[in-house]
């Protein structure tokens, strides 16, 4: 089904367009034609999913398709625990398509309302040491190339592309299928509590490397980091989920309902967002339950924000933290939005934030209606300076040059796009930027 284009923007509030027309394909064919249509009129078309992207990266001005009747489960390998899903498949439904066949996906981050399509093609990741992004969860998928061809790329297929099509920002293909490579179905313990922060700091790598999956939250202008730590359990282990009430009162009526109101208020009159923010370090954090992973693994965020992410060499992410708290003393700054870090073992993808190195994430937040230009410019050159790399999805402000530099394989993924989107019929503002016209 095809429509005149209105107005699209992501859930950030940082991109907006008005394409020429939106289509809604429903298969592989239908995405075979809406882009060899595109092609025969020299129109630009990108796929869209839950747009939680905060770049451009899904910005699409000529041909929008919207993947949301693109969804659901195509097949299931039981020998292998393999399974291949529509491209617009949420995360969310994930769970509730594998639960028939006692799977689940290896890891997952804290948001689940991104398809899959759009979370590997930006480097999705979670926590954990000893796992990787979603993207390494893929061992096959199924894309319509930029001329007009169908691609299937798997063990036995062109093996070969898979550590590039895995994780390939929108510009290899369109997506019409993936294949993830699931786990047994399982539980997780988790361990959530307020700790001093320069405890949780002194013993990080230990922390990290004891616990299957670890991250931790600060709230600037606090010294204290909300810890959490999941560990893994068989699908057997005896569960014992919050209750409902209090995981309301805590992750709807304070995470969300009175912090939204807070960050409306911060926004206009800074001063109260330090003794807010102390304040919800002691209000929020602790406490201990067990359920299966996905339920674990995952929170519903309805504050809106703005968010830039960097990955770090994981030995670095002490210091590169240290002189991210110095710089928010320094500036005197009024930030009403924790900052978060997480940890994930290193990989083969070739634009994987995690390429060949073990690393950490630093991500910090801006509430949506307040400029984060000052903030993220000033923490950037943090990171940049101990060989971060942005997450694809989150704002940055690097080009092609800089990225070059930091990854290993970026000149054989231009390469392949030049092979496979020889005219660029998948480009848009963002992807000339960071990989070059």
């Amino acid at each position: 089904m095809t429509r005149p284009g209105g107005t699209w923007q992501n859930w950030g509030r940082s991109a907006r367009v008005r394409p020429q027309s939106v289509e809604f394909p429903a298969s592989a064919d239908a995405v075979q034609r809406s882009v060899q249509a595109a092609l025969s009129r020299g129109r630009r078309i990108k796929a869209v999913g839950a747009g939680h992207s905060f770049t451009g990266i899904a910005v699409a001005s000529d041909v929008l398709l919207d993947l949301t009747d693109l969804s659901g489960l195509v097949s299931v390998d039981h020998e292998r625990r393999r399974v291949t899903l529509r491209a617009g498949t949420r995360l969310h439904q994930i769970p509730g398509l594998l639960a028939p066949y006692g799977l689940a996906m290896q890891n997952l981050g804290d948001i689940d309302r991104q398809t899959i399509a759009g979370a590997i093609s930006t480097g999705t990741h979670g926590t954990g040491a000893a796992f990787g992004g979603i993207s390494t969860q893929i061992v096959g998928a199924t894309l319509v190339t930029g001329t007009g061809d169908i691609l299937r790329v798997s063990d036995t297929e062109n093996a070969d592309l898979l550590p590039a099509v895995a994780l390939g920002l929108g510009a290899l293909g369109i997506l019409v299928d993936v294949t993830v490579q699931c786990v047994p179905a399982f539980v997780l313990e988790a361990t959530e509590r307020p700790e001093p922060l320069l405890d949780v700091l002194d013993s990080l790598d230990e922390r990290v490397s004891s616990v299957d999956h670890f991250e931790y939250y600060w709230f600037p202008h606090t010294d204290v980091a909300l810890t959490k730590s999941n560990t893994r359990l068989p699908e057997s282990a005896v569960r014992k989920p919050l209750p409902a009430v209090g995981k309301w009162v805590d992750e709807s009526l304070l995470a969300n309902g009175v912090y939204r109101a807070v960050c409306g208020v911060g926004a206009r009159v800074p001063a109260v967002v330090p003794p807010f923010s102390r304040l919800a370090v002691k209000l929020t954090g602790n406490r201990d339950y067990t359920d299966r992973s996905t339920r674990v693994f995952t929170q519903s965020r309805t504050v809106r924000f703005r968010e830039m992410e960097y990955a770090l060499p994981a030995a670095a992410v002490r210091s590169a933290f240290d002189e991210l708290r110095a710089l928010i003393r320094a500036r005197g700054w009024r930030i009403s939005f924790p900052v978060e870090v997480r940890f994930a073992a290193g990989d083969d993808r070739w634009l994987s934030t995690a390429h060949d190195r073990d690393s950490g994430y630093i991500a910090v937040h801006r509430y949506w209606r307040e400029d984060p230009t000052e903030y993220f410019t000033a923490v950037e050159q943090i990171m940049l300076a101990h060989d971060g790399r942005p997450h694809w999805g989150k704002m940055h402000t690097l080009d092609a040059d800089g990225l070059r530099e930091r990854y290993p394989r970026f000149d054989d993924f231009v390469s392949l796009r030049d092979r496979l989107d020889p005219r660029r019929a998948f480009q848009n503002t963002y992807l000339e930027r960071v990989l070059g016209s």
